[in-house]
């Protein structure tokens, strides 16, 4: 089943030379929906996906009342106030409930998960009585002091039939598979993944694996994307490494434009002789966003070429990896129908100082938690920079957001954090 294409195709350009970190966010927003189809697929496989229908109980969880612990289910009121002893007439186990109610002034042997006995409305833990033989039979000894429903799960008291568990463009997670199959559901209506064609552009770079010449650089950024992609949801396609060529470029936009939703592309973003990405999306498609700023990450754009999205990523590692999370993650989000969805920051104390930082640009730190002298949690920077360097992704936990009119951090100040799980990706 393929969706309803519904992008936004007119052409926006913005009047200024550079956009802001929440113009980019609003544009990208407007411009996109949910374009894929629905597929149905088994519980078991459904972890990570978007849920594409209304999960609603459709009878109580649990369904029956039932044992909390192992003990003894017995009426409330045959019990005396300080306690007392009942003889045990019957056996429960979970899975085989009693045929007949509970005789009046008894009490039941019973298990977790078992169900109550028509009677009985509560239970004692069996580490708080005493069990004695009686006449070939038993009788167990019940302390005082316990409430009427006491260890006693209700019908419906985790969800009650009819009500609404999850709604379309969940990503769903271990625990709402859990509530999914707590009805009996072995089966969930999802959206299809996104498909993203991944293009690695420029002479110099070569593949793990081959040969590397004079000036050369292997592709880090295919498999950096090809993961963060795979964490947002997505299918990849490897259209390869592109020579610095526009008729190439061309070639293999216009061919990936007609099966996939997203084209993603690195390096070829900015106005060199040698790179052709914007000239190209504006010859094919159509561009609504170019050059951001912030630090960094400036040269990246958005467009699109029919009803396929083209986001083209700085070439630099930490570039393309923070232009993919705050930008095409969301996107393909969107496309994938989960929405339109923006990370939390935390404030938390700077461990470092900026002495001076450029008006009018948000700036994007990697950082590191860790705590100071008194156990409290602070942010450390990591010292270098450079949109080049791995090692800086690596070594953090997620980036400190420095915003626009900000022109200097003082230690101790409250940063924005925002830490990497925030973009499903796991601690280090």
């Amino acid at each position: 089943m393929t969706g309803e294409r519904r992008l936004l195709d007119d052409c926006f350009l913005h009047d200024r030379d550079r956009l802001t970190h929440a113009e980019a966010l609003s544009i990208l927003k407007q411009r996109v929906t949910c374009v894929v189809g629905h597929e149905r697929i088994a519980l078991a496989e459904a972890n990570g996906r978007v849920l594409a229908e209304t999960v609603s109980a459709p009878r109580d969880v649990p369904l029956t009342d039932n044992a909390a612990v192992d003990g003894y289910a017995f009426r409330h009121a045959d019990l005396p106030a300080g306690g007392g002893t009942l003889p045990v007439s019957t056996r429960i186990p979970a899975g085989h409930p009693a045929t007949s109610a509970l005789v009046s002034g008894t009490a039941a042997r019973i298990f977790t998960g078992a169900v109550m006995p028509q009677g009985a409305d509560s239970v004692a833990m069996q580490e708080d009585c005493r069990v004695h033989d009686l006449d070939g039979g038993q009788s167990v000894e019940i302390p005082g002091g316990l409430k009427a429903g006491a260890n006693r799960r209700r019908a419906g008291e985790d969800i009650a039939a009819g009500t609404e568990l999850l709604s379309p463009g969940t990503r769903l997670r271990p625990q709402d598979l859990a509530a999914i199959a707590s009805t009996g559901a072995p089966e969930a209506t999802v959206f299809r993944r996104p498909r993203i064609a991944l293009v690695s552009t420029g002479d110099e770079i070569r593949r793990p694996g081959e040969t590397l010449p004079g000036g050369g650089v292997y592709d880090s950024n295919h498999f950096l994307l090809r993961a963060l992609a795979g964490t947002a949801g997505a299918e990849t396609t490897d259209l390869g490494v592109l020579e610095d060529r526009a008729d190439s470029l061309a070639d293999a936009l216009s061919g990936a434009a007609s099966s996939h939703d997203v084209i993603l592309t690195t390096g070829g973003a900015s106005r060199g002789e040698e790179d052709h990405l914007v000239e190209t999306l504006d010859r094919l498609g159509k561009r609504h966003m170019w050059q951001l700023a912030i630090k960094p990450g400036r040269p990246m754009s958005f467009g699109q070429i029919g009803d396929c999205v083209v986001l083209g990523l700085p070439g630099n590692p930490v570039a393309a990896m923070i232009c993919f999370l705050l930008y095409a993650r969301p996107v393909i989000s969107a496309l994938g129908g989960a929405g339109f969805t923006t990370p939390r920051r935390f404030q938390v104390p700077a461990a470092f100082q900026v002495d001076r930082k450029k008006p009018d640009r948000r700036e994007f730190y990697r950082g590191r938690l860790a705590s100071d002298d008194r156990g409290n949690t602070v942010v450390e920077k990591f010292e270098r920079d450079g949109s080049g360097l791995i090692s800086g992704l690596r070594a953090a936990d997620g980036l400190i957001e420095i915003p626009e009119v900000a022109t200097e951090v003082a230690r101790g100040s409250l940063v924005d954090f925002i830490p990497f799980s925030e973009f499903g990706l796991a601690p280090r």
